[in-house]
This record gives C-alpha cells, sequence and structure tokens, in this order.
C-alpha cells in the first residue's frame, strides 16, 4: 500500500496531536469548584462518554481523515502510452473566385465547411490555418487547440486579403517558414484550382522542401460567374467572367505524394481525405509514459472517521434515546455511501457494454446500456447514443424519445440530434414533424445532407398532396355523374303520370257525350297507358345498364390511379432504405451517388 499525496501526513498530523494535547488539559468546568471526589459522589450514572474519551475519538476521527486525504492505494500494474501526432497544415483559398455558386452554398463557404469536418476528425494531430490568393499568410500556427483554429477559419472571406489572384507558389513558401524544424511537411488544400496551367515550378518546390500536398477541389467544369457586392458579376473587357474548376491542380497533388479529391456533398469525401492522409502522414512519437494502476482504498479511513464522530457527538447527550437516532443515521449514510459507490463503478460497465454491444451491431442491447448510462449520469452526449442504437435497430418512437431528453448539448450536438429526429420521424412516415425537424437542425448548422433530405421530404409531401386533390376531383366528378343518372329516371316518370292524367280527364269529358267512341277512346287510352309503361320500363333498364358501365368506368379509374401512387410508395421504399443503410454516417447520409455537382441544375439563369 502507498499513498498518493503523503505530504497531507507531513504537515497535518503534527497540529492535529498538539490541538489533542491541548484538550486533554483542559478541565471541565464542574472541577473548578469541586474536588474530584465530590464530583464522583454527584454524578448520576449514564451511558454518556467523558470529555477525554470524546476527545479521543475526534482525535482519532481527525486522523482517519488526514489518511483519507493522503489517498491511500494499492498498485495494480502499468500502462505505457505513446503519444504520437503528426504536423498538418490546412491551406483556403480565399479569392474571389471561390465566390462562384456552382456549388451550394458558394464554393468558398463549402470549403469552409470541410476543412472544419477535416478538423473534427484528425483529433489527434497538430493543426494549422494558411489563408491565400495572390499571397499567403499564416492564420494560425500549429496547434492541439481544435476550437481556436475552427474559430479562426470560420472567419475567413474574401475580404481578408487585398490581393487577387491565386498563387500556389506563394502558399508553398508560407507553409515551408511556418514549419521549418519539421523535416516531412503536409499541406491540405481547399481551392478551385485557379487559372494556372503548368505546375511546374510549384511542383519542383514542393519535392525540395519534403512538402506533401493534398487537394481538395471546389467547382464544376461548367462554371459559373463571380458575384460582387453590388450584386452584379464580375466582368473583364465587357465580358462577365465564368469561373471553372482547374482540374491542371492534380499534378501538384499526385506528383508531391499526396491526393487529389473533389468534393462531394456527402462526407466519402472528407472521409476518403482522412483514410490518405493516414496512410500516408508518418507520424512522430512526441512522448512515452508510464501509468500505474491503483485500487483506491480512501473510503475505509473516510468511513471509519464518520463512525468515531457520530458515536461522539450522540455521547453528548444525556438522553439514551438521542442515540438510537445518531446510529440510524450513520446506517443510512453508510448505506447510501455504498450504494453510490456501486452506482458509481456499474456506470463505466453500462458504458463499456453498450460501445461492445454496438461493434458487434447488437444495437437493441447498446441501446439499453447507453439509456442506463444516461439516467445515471444525466448527459445528453449519452442520451444521443442511446438514440443512435435504438434507431439502428429499428425502433424509432424509442429513439425519438432519447434524442428529445438532450437538453443543454452544444450546438453541433443540437443540430445532428434534430437531424436524427427528422430521420426517425420519416421512418415513421410522419413527413410533417420531419420537415420540422430537418429545418431546426439547418438553423443551428447547415449540412449538406440534412438540406438533401429537406427536399427529399418537401418533394413526397408535395406528391402526397397533389394525389389527393386529383383524388378528391374524381370523387367529385363520380357524384355529379350519378346525381344526374338519378334525375333523369324520375323527370321521365313524371311526364309519363302527367300524360296518364290528362288521358283520364278527357275520357270523364267526353263520357256523357259520347257511349260507344267514349269506351272505344277509353281502350285507346288505356293501351297509351300500357305502352308509356313498356317504354319506362326499357327507358330504366337502359339508364340501369348506363350507370353500370359508369361504375365500371369509374372503378378502372380508381385502379388505375392506385397503380400510379404504387410508384411513388416504391420510391418512397426506396428513400427510405437509403435513410438506415449501414455506415459510420447512418444519421446522416442518404444518396451516397449524391455529389455537389447537384447545384448544376439550380444554376442561375445567367
Amino acid at each position: 500500500m502507498k499513498f498518493l499525496h503523503p505530504e497531507f501526513l507531513y504537515f497535518m498530523t503534527i497540529p492535529l496531536i498538539i490541538l489533542f494535547a491541548l484538550l486533554l488539559t483542559q478541565k471541565e468546568s464542574s472541577l473548578s469548584f469541586f474536588s474530584e471526589n465530590v464530583i464522583d459522589k454527584l454524578r448520576v450514572a449514564t451511558n454518556t462518554l467523558t470529555l477525554k474519551a470524546r476527545n479521543a475519538l475526534f482525535f482519532l476521527a481527525g486522523f482517519f481523515m488526514i489518511v483519507a486525504l493522503s489517498e491511500p492505494v494499492i498498485p495494480n500494474g502499468k500502462i505505457t502510452i505513446a503519444k504520437k501526432s503528426a504536423d498538418i497544415l490546412i491551406a483556403l483559398d480565399i479569392s474571389n473566385s471561390m465566390l462562384a455558386q456552382d456549388i451550394y452554398p458558394s464554393r468558398i463557404e463549402a470549403a469552409k465547411q470541410k476543412a472544419l469536418e477535416l478538423i473534427g476528425k484528425i483529433k489527434e494531430d497538430r493543426v494549422g490555418v494558411i489563408a491565400f490568393a495572390k499571397s499567403a499568410y499564416l492564420v494560425s500556427p500549429l496547434s492541439f487547440d481544435k476550437e481556436a483554429v475552427a474559430f479562426l477559419l470560420k472567419n475567413l472571406d474574401t475580404t481578408s486579403i487585398t490581393q487577387q489572384g491565386t498563387s500556389f507558389l506563394s502558399l508553398l513558401q508560407t507553409v515551408h517558414k511556418s514549419s521549418k524544424r519539421t523535416k516531412k511537411k503536409y499541406v491540405v488544400i481547399f481551392s478551385d484550382g485557379g487559372d494556372q496551367k503548368d505546375f511546374s515550378k510549384e511542383i519542383a518546390y514542393a519535392k525540395a522542401h519534403n512538402i506533401t500536398v493534398f487537394v481538395m477541389a471546389f467547382g464544376t467544369k461548367k462554371g459559373a460567374p463571380i458575384p460582387l457586392e453590388n450584386g452584379e458579376f464580375l466582368s473583364y473587357k465587357g465580358k462577365i467572367v465564368i469561373t471553372h474548376l482547374n482540374q491542371a491542380i492534380t499534378k501538384l497533388a499526385l506528383e508531391t505524394g499526396g491526393v487529389y479529391v473533389e468534393a462531394l456533398s456527402s462526407h466519402q469525401d472528407v472521409n476518403a481525405l482522412v483514410k490518405e492522409l493516414a496512410s500516408v502522414v508518418a507520424k512522430k512519437e512526441l512522448k512515452t509514459k508510464a501509468i500505474e494502476k491503483y485500487i483506491p482504498l480512501f473510503y475505509l479511513p473516510l468511513g471509519a472517521a464518520m463512525l468515531l464522530i457520530l458515536v461522539a457527538l450522540s455521547s453528548m447527550s444525556k438522553r439514551e434515546k438521542v442515540e438510537v437516532p445518531s446510529m440510524f443515521l450513520l446506517v443510512i449514510v453508510l448505506s447510501s455511501w455504498s450504494v453510490d459507490t456501486k452506482a458509481f463503478l456499474l456506470d463505466f460497465r453500462d458504458l463499456e457494454q453498450a460501445k461492445e454491444a454496438y461493434a458487434n451491431r447488437e444495437y437493441r442491447k447498446s441501446g439499453k446500456s447507453f439509456e442506463a448510462y444516461a439516467r445515471s449520469q444525466n448527459t445528453p452526449e449519452a442520451y444521443y447514443n442511446a438514440g443512435n442504437a435504438y434507431y439502428k435497430a429499428g425502433d424509432y418512437h424509442t429513439a425519438l424519445g432519447m434524442y428529445e431528453k438532450v437538453h443543454k448539448a452544444s450546438a453541433s450536438l443540437r443540430a445532428k440530434t434534430y437531424a436524427n429526429m427528422g430521420n426517425s420521424y420519416a421512418q415513421l412516415h410522419q413527413y410533417e414533424k420531419a420537415l420540422e425537424a430537418y429545418k431546426e437542425s439547418l438553423k443551428i448548422n447547415y449540412d449538406a445532407d440534412v438540406a438533401h433530405n429537406k427536399e427529399m421530404i418537401e418533394q413526397l409531401l408535395q406528391q402526397k398532396k397533389q394525389q389527393q386533390n386529383k383524388q378528391s376531383k374524381k370523387d367529385q366528378h363520380h357524384q355529379q355523374e350519378q346525381q344526374k343518372a338519378q334525375s333523369k329516371p324520375e323527370q321521365k316518370n313524371q311526364q309519363a303520370q302527367q300524360h296518364k292524367q290528362q288521358g283520364q280527364q278527357d275520357q270523364q269529358d267526353q263520357q256523357g257525350q259520347q257511349g260507344q267512341q267514349g269506351q272505344q277512346k277509353q281502350q285507346q287510352t288505356q293501351n297509351v297507358d300500357k305502352n308509356v309503361t313498356k317504354q319506362d320500363h326499357l327507358q330504366k333498364k337502359k339508364q340501369s345498364s348506363l350507370s353500370q358501365k359508369n361504375d365500371t368506368n369509374t372503378t378502372q379509374q380508381v385502379m388505375q390511379q392506385k397503380k400510379a401512387s404504387t410508384m411513388s410508395d416504391a420510391e418512397e421504399r426506396k428513400w427510405l432504405e437509403y435513410l438506415n443503410q449501414d455506415n459510420k454516417t447512418f444519421l446522416y447520409k442518404m444518396d451516397e451517388q449524391n455529389s455537389l455537382q447537384r447545384g448544376m441544375n439550380d444554376e442561375k439563369p445567367w
């Protein structure tokens, strides 16, 4: 056994002994008036302790507290940790050509988003930032403080430098000056390539100074004009300038040992760049440290000190019944302490089980473990992870319940949570709620995949609304046809009845004047009535056959409508399958083939 902080024993034990010596020399106030023999005869026998006994208990309690502060431990082996890191510089092109909007929202904004994503994924490396156009300057030196580097990167724009143009040679010279002590230098360039066609000088300079260049290119072959602050476009000799993606920069990356990647709307481009950096970049070992593992024992002397203090305090009362609550309080405190300690130790177990289950694709088990850890620690990250696990398990209702408990989180985590809630609502076919969740996510932090999901939801809602309108119009037309079909037989029946009544009236008027002629006319009238009745019967048959045909046609139309809607349902299911595919960014990624070049379809008229 050893003490992690033995200085507490050295510097606090001596003052405690001096204090205890002073307490022992102190006499009870009654001894100043009576002798000890008289006091012994007058004192009533009780269960309380004497002053010296209580002081002894307080002394022991104080000593055990000092021992607990010294942190007694039992050694339990050693762990050797070797920390390795690489130095990576991020170069952002802030020339005017990066304002082109052939990539949403613009080349420079998309480049900053990709650079921030890269910084978040290279956690163990030092990162610096360089801004360049016609000239280059160091924005942030190499640092492990990723938040500070990200803050400086976010605030860069085309107004941060006065000389416009694009000079990659000036950039490489700044890279060399900023890290002269480093043998191998690595720079990741986020640019559209400028308008330079020959990179032979840049390649020679990079090879001479051991600079490996990685390029992530932004732009399209079709190109786009360069907007200005006054709403117009940059022009040269009376013509609007169209800037294109310069793929000639590929040589600079490949011939210096780096990689060329074109930007996509998904995370595949950054993931590919991270993999290439890990395989090419040589990480240097900063320091190696051996860490000892210990079994803590501080709770043993601390518990003994609490017990002694409670016993000493209970002995100060003259009533025996006060001692019972004191001991009862001791039991409660010790039991609660043991439960808390056990829970504290089990929390880490739940976390490890959750991670292991998630890695083994046992998502429901992982979700339960994350949920148990979240309830004990009450952290937004734990609830977020629990929601992710339940989402992968297909339990979208429970996943939503976990996401709704993510409170007081960072802006990035809240944006991801809203995006995941939108995906869950989409899986449950609650598209209105999914749309609202995506909008909330984009308000906090723009993400290309979330924006794409929002567009898909809006298309689905618009398509369903159109189908409902068509169906309601067909239903109204069908009702009108049925009403017309019912009104025609009724009109004919009324005409027949009127004709019959007129014949009977004529028969009664002529009955008194003509005998036989009246009888003949009566027979003729009856024959006419029979003919009319037959005609009505035939017309009813024709009408019923027509209505049956109309019903048949209407049924066929409804079946055709259902077939048409079946295609849209199939497309909807296909999209939802993309939503639930298995990859590291499963909560965002939906369409792996979707690239930033889809912005060409939304190109402005100019």
